[in-house]
């Protein structure tokens, strides 16, 4: 394994990237490291400022106290140099136009992790995609972290477990070990392609579900498209590459599971405003940070369509984003199939 430094950045302070960063402190504390270099980039000078004096983040996590060793900056190139880990935690259509400025100063050395779970638009690229064309990163250098990772809960410190991925197992062991803690439990995988959308689709079906509590829908009708969701994430997945694995796993169902049953979630969140009533705009207001299902549910259709992928529930759901589709028709669309065999189809 390449020396790496240990500086460790993490580029996003929302609600994700502020808890991954102090998973980070948190782990080198717990492995005993001295004065850890633990360095999050806002966007917002007040929000650097915040976490830097007073360790909290009180736009995404108000009640959080941030461990110590936390300090934030607003300068990019700063945050960068000399890390040996660069996380990315920002929504999808921000990343390509932020990675010129982090190749410009990352270490030769440094392995890039992406928390985003979204494609980019107009190009259906996912992240390992985009960081290996404008980073030119190998594989060994680049990894993705998903699963059930509700922030909040996460930073409550309540038990999660998790999915690093990479294709060289030494990356994502060398990474798992600095994000393993009392509360957070890494589980190595070399699926970069399945767990990545994985991650992408369970926030288009979250939307859904979400639709469904807006329109007062019960559980069988949500558990009926958390499954059919599954089903047409794996056809996608295993499309591209992917492993069947993975979708049984933490990164799949898991995620899945998580994201469309908990109040936390950002995405059923979004979905639950627009079954009650209110536009994408509305509801994209309310919420105040990014559900990633809305911004990527096109990309996700149209790399279906080119694969020859069906998915009916990301289909209705890039409808009802677009407004070609009202909430209010959206049941018989969920579900609507020809009769057959349940199976994967």
């Amino acid at each position: 394994m390449t020396a790496r430094p240990e500086k460790l950045v993490v580029v996003g302070a929302g609600s994700w990237g502020t808890t991954f960063a102090k998973v980070l402190a948190d782990s080198a504390l717990e492995r005993g490291v001295v004065e850890p270099e633990i360095v999050l980039w806002a966007r917002r000078p007040e929000v650097a400022e915040d976490i830097t004096a007073r360790k909290r983040n009180t736009d995404y996590l108000p009640d959080i106290d941030l461990p110590a060793c936390l300090c934030a900056t607003t300068d990019l190139a700063e945050a960068v140099a000399g890390a040996g880990l660069v996380v990315l935690a920002i929504p999808a259509q921000e990343v390509r136009g932020h990675l010129p400025a982090i190749r410009a100063h990352l270490d030769p050395a440094a392995v890039v992790v992406s928390l985003v779970k979204g494609l980019e638009r107009g190009t259906d690229a996912r992240m390992s995609e985009l960081c290996a064309e404008e980073l030119d990163l190998p594989d060994e250098r680049f990894a993705v972290v998903s699963g059930p990772n509700l922030a909040l809960e996460i930073a409550r410190q309540e038990p999660t477990a998790t999915v690093v991925a990479s294709r060289d197992p030494a990356t994502a062991e060398w990474i798992a070990v600095r994000t393993s803690g009392p509360y957070f439990r890494p589980y190595t995988n070399t699926d970069v392609t399945g767990v990545e959308i994985c991650g992408v689709v369970k926030n288009v079906i979250a939307l859904a579900v979400g639709i469904c509590d807006g329109l007062g829908y019960g559980d069988n009708s949500k558990a009926s498209v958390i499954t059919r969701g599954l089903a047409e994430t794996a056809r996608l997945a295993e499309s591209l590459g992917g492993q069947a694995e993975t979708l049984a796993g933490l990164a799949g169902l898991g995620d899945l599971v998580a994201t469309c049953a908990s109040p936390l979630s950002r995405n059923r969140t979004a979905g639950r405003y627009l079954g009650q009533g209110l536009s994408v705009e509305e509801a994209t207001a309310r919420l105040k940070q990014t559900a990633e299902g809305m911004k990527s549910v096109s990309a996700v259709v149209d790399l279906a369509r080119r694969h020859g992928v069906e998915m009916p529930i990301s289909e209705a759901m890039n409808a009802v984003i677009a407004g070609s589709l009202d909430v209010d028709t959206l049941a018989g669309l969920l579900l609507a199939r020809d009769l057959k065999s349940e199976g994967r189809s």
